[in-house]
């Protein structure tokens, strides 16, 4: 086996250098004219958006370290199942690559990996097409160039885990081949397991599609194929039931936890246009990767033009065009039809990204390319010649004819590129042929010339997510991180309890994840919804789909409830009850004496319907107290500037500019009562507003300033704690939008004297647990049956053990953990483990034993034949 491995490596290592090194060569020179490479001023972070996968990448860099549990994470959101969130985000083949890397250069390390999988996908197309056609190597380089930097790769590449899926998708094809052709099952086996065990979104779309091409592919031999049936279902079944490891306690954790399905509310996917598909196969077009856009399908001139062939050309059977290219026709039926369409997403419409299933036809153009290829003779120019002709007529009727205001975006450089390249290849074919003497001289500038293709494609995606997203400073991931760390590993090593923390001045929503601290913000397509929603009701605000939970802009209260012992800031917050003990260049920590444990004692009218739906009646209940905790108060408007001030009606106010593009201003005096911690409320009159969508707010008090999308924090904008009485102005600056509209702003007022002394009450109902990875255990005491309130959502992993024997445990409104412990001197624990992991795993073994011995029986069988 070794010497075969060895001649086949002779016989082809420059091949697959040259597959494997040329899209990443393309890629590096790529991002270096838009200044990203190691250790630039940019980072290929793509927004401050998709720094969260920085940050989640260096979650996973404190689980190869022993600092987090591959099971649970207290990092995100009060806590999170961290191994549905790893399915989706994080078991890629070389994520643990990161473990070489430390936290703050986890940009440096998003780099390399995003270059490794481009690398890694040429290489597989490369090892497929390899085997799959009979055709020169340079041509199989050529086209691996191709399908590794196809439109959808470069202008999703910020989207880092779904780069995995074209690695695995021509293995999983190829491994379909030797199962059907050679009765080899086991690339196929490996193929679908490290695929599903990757990412189960894109598996989910991947594993659809290479059933249906399993089928088809049986069509065209039925009399040979059909007895592959059976092994083929039997080996993804199994490759499937090894994968129940994650995605079954994903799945369980994603219907548990409050994921729903879109409805069907039409026939026709909206935003879409009749000439797409034509404009998204020219050379070097990027619209967006946010809403309204086009499905990314380009993958190469080469590819259209000899998928084209393949139609053409009567040496392929007819049967073969009618299957493959009904295939086809079922992927572009899915841009435009919106049922299909939704299907293909896992009937979950998708946030931005669209037509997430596009690469697929990508893959068919290459795929059907390939067969083209293979059969094409000089005798076959004119066919070739005449559909190379028809695209450029298409081309040329789509300029003249499309509707420039959604196609406005197609360039005049790129059409005369598109058609000189067009040329350039018809040319190369041409003389190949026919010329002996120079013939052997073309192949370098075939590979030359699609090489060069990909490169002007990929420079234009990268530009395009520049302009679309923006490619932060590195300044604004690391400038500050030693600061931000020290000071967090202060508070760890301050502390044998859990404590919560949270970052007013922060990086990103994830900035948990990195740092390796308890707290409130996340943003995260796999999140705990019941959770977000409670905490959405007590002021964290978590509107929609929950796919972001906010911490700023709330009260002292939930401080205490969540027990945020630690704020970091880069100016006092000026919050009663937190006092600064730390400073770390820009920035300095504030310890609160209020911050409550992670369990309160309390009794089961908890869990009584309707009960403690917002944070006032939340805390009385707790503290076994009644009355109000907040005063509210009318602000008086002192000055404007560059505002109209319209009365809407319903208690809505609306904020308009005078002067277009600037700033609009108010500014209210507010008188702040003795012992009293104010807060300005502002709160938009609708949250699906798309004019005001992207609207700012400054609030600024004494000089001091705190800036929000209103649209995304809470309303309580802090102005300050007062002892004495105390009269200010507080300025709002509007930003972003012509016109603010708000229901109409007042001021609300904590009694400070009367919180101290409620929190107090309840701090004597505390409970503290030692927190380890996935466990939590605490010693409790009680006169009488009480229920132990936690502010640990509540996910059905957990299990609860009072005295070593489990327990049962109500839901709390399916948001924290409430558990009932009787009377007496009690040991509690608390034991997270996946939904759904302990059956998936025994699928595991046994799925892989039974795989392994199924293999193991047709070697047997082969070697008695």
């Amino acid at each position: 086996m070794s010497q075969t491995i060895k001649k086949f490596i002779k016989t082809n290592g420059v091949a697959l250098l040259l597959s494997f090194s040329l899209p990443v060569i393309i890629m590096v020179i790529s991002y270096y004219l838009v200044g990203i490479y190691p250790g630039s001023k940019t980072t290929l972070l793509a927004s401050d958006a998709f720094t969260q996968y920085a940050n989640f990448h260096a979650s996973f860099n404190n689980v190869l370290h022993g600092k987090q549990n591959i099971f649970y994470t207290w990092s995100g959101s009060l806590g999170l199942n961290y191994w549905a969130f790893m399915a989706y985000y994080l078991n890629g083949i070389f994520t643990p690559l990161v473990g070489l890397f430390d936290n703050i250069h986890m940009p440096d390390a998003l780099y390399f990996l995003t270059l490794l999988k481009f690398g890694a996908s040429g290489l597989a197309f490369w090892i497929f097409a390899h085997h799959t056609f009979k055709i020169r190597q340079w041509a199989t380089i050529g086209l691996s160039v191709s399908y590794a930097l196809m439109a959808y790769a470069v202008g999703y590449s910020e989207v880092i885990m779904w780069l995995d899926t074209f690695m695995y998708l021509p293995l999983i094809i190829l491994g379909i081949h030797r199962l059907m052709d050679q009765h080899k099952p086991t690339l196929l086996f490996i193929s679908y397991l490290f695929l599903f065990l990757s990412n189960f979104y894109m598996a989910f779309i991947v594993g659809v599609f290479s059933f249906m091409y399993f089928m088809v592919r049986m069509l065209t031999d039925v009399k040979n194929y059909k007895k592959k049936i059976i092994p083929y279902l039997f080996t993804s079944l199994l490759a499937g039931g090894a994968s129940m490891i994650t995605i079954l306690p994903t799945i369980f954790d994603l219907s548990n936890n409050g994921e729903g399905l879109s409805t069907i509310n039409k026939v026709l996917t909206k935003d879409t246009g009749p000439w797409d598909f034509v404009a998204k196969s020219l050379v070097g077009v990027y619209d967006t990767s946010k809403y309204e856009s086009m499905p990314f399908i380009y993958i190469g001139l080469i590819p259209l033009m000899f998928c084209i062939f393949y139609f053409l050309t009567k040496k392929i059977p007819l049967k073969n065009k009618l299957l493959f290219g009904s295939l086809l026709m079922v992927l572009i039926a899915s841009v435009y039809i919106y049922p299909l369409n939704l299907f293909w997403h896992g009937l979950h419409s998708p946030n931005m990204f669209l037509f997430r299933f596009s690469f697929l036809f990508s893959f068919m153009i290459i795929l059907l390319a390939g067969y083209g290829l293979e059969v094409f003779e000089k005798e076959d120019f004119d066919q070739l010649l005449n559909g190379t002709l028809g695209i450029v007529g298409i081309f040329i009727l789509f300029i003249l004819v499309s509707n420039k205001k959604r196609y406005g975006i197609i360039t005049t450089n790129s059409l005369i590129i598109t058609v000189g390249l067009l040329i350039g290849y018809l040319v190369f074919w041409f003389i190949y042929h026919r010329n002996v003497k120079v013939a052997k001289w073309l192949p370098i500038l075939f590979v030359l010339m699609m090489t060069g293709e990909a490169f002007v494609n990929s420079k234009v995606m990268i530009e395009g997510i520049r302009d679309d997203w923006g490619y932060p400073t590195r300044k604004r991931y690391d400038e500050f991180y030693p600061e931000i760390k020290n000071l967090v590993d202060q508070t760890n090593k301050a502390n044998d309890t859990l404590f919560r923390l949270e970052n007013l001045d922060p990086v990103s929503l994830d900035d948990s994840f990195n740092y390796g601290y308890s707290g409130v913000t996340m943003f995260s397509s796999i999140r705990n919804r019941h959770s977000s929603a409670y905490v959405n009701a007590l002021g964290f605000r978590s509107l929609g789909s929950n796919l972001q939970v906010q911490y700023r802009n709330n009260t002292l209260l939930m401080d205490a409830l969540v027990g945020i012992k630690y704020n970091i800031a880069k100016t006092d917050p000026s919050k009663f009850g937190f006092t600064k003990i730390a400073t770390e260049g820009a920035y300095s920590l504030y310890e609160n004496r209020f911050a409550l444990p992670l369990g309160i004692t309390t009794d089961d009218g908890i869990y009584e319907t309707g009960a403690v739906s917002n944070q006032t009646e939340l805390f009385n209940y707790l503290a076994n107290t009644e009355g109000e905790l907040f005063s509210f108060d009318e602000p008086k408007v002192a000055d404007l500037e560059n505002v109209i001030v319209t009365d809407e009606g319903n208690n809505i106010i609306s904020y308009g500019e005078e002067i277009p593009n600037k700033p609009k201003k108010v500014t209210w005096l507010v008188t702040i009562p003795a012992h009293s911690q104010g807060y300005l409320s502002l709160v938009p009159a609708s949250f699906n507003n798309k004019l005001e969508r992207g609207a700012a707010i400054k609030v600024t008090v004494n000089g001091n300033s705190q800036s929000n999308r209103v649209m995304d924090y809470g309303q309580y904008y802090s102005i300050g704690y007062s002892e004495k009485a105390t009269s200010i102005k507080v300025t709002a600056t509007f930003t972003g939008s012509q016109k603010m509209t708000l229901f109409k702003p007042d001021v609300v007022f904590l009694n400070t004297q009367r919180f101290e002394k409620t929190v107090k009450q309840i701090q004597d109902k505390g409970v503290k647990f030692q927190t380890s990875g996935r466990k939590a255990k605490a010693d409790i005491s009680l006169a009488q049956d009480q229920v132990v309130l936690t502010t640990i959502p509540y996910d059905k992993g957990w299990k609860a053990y009072i005295d070593g024997k489990k327990v049962d445990i109500p839901t709390f409104k399916d948001a924290f953990l409430a558990i009932p412990v009787p009377a007496g001197k009690h040991s509690l624990e608390l034991a997270f483990l996946p939904q759904g992991f302990l059956i998936g795993a025994v699928l595991f073994v046994l799925c892989l034993l039974v795989f392994i011995g199924y293999s193991l029986r047709l070697t047997r069988n082969k070697q008695l034949k």
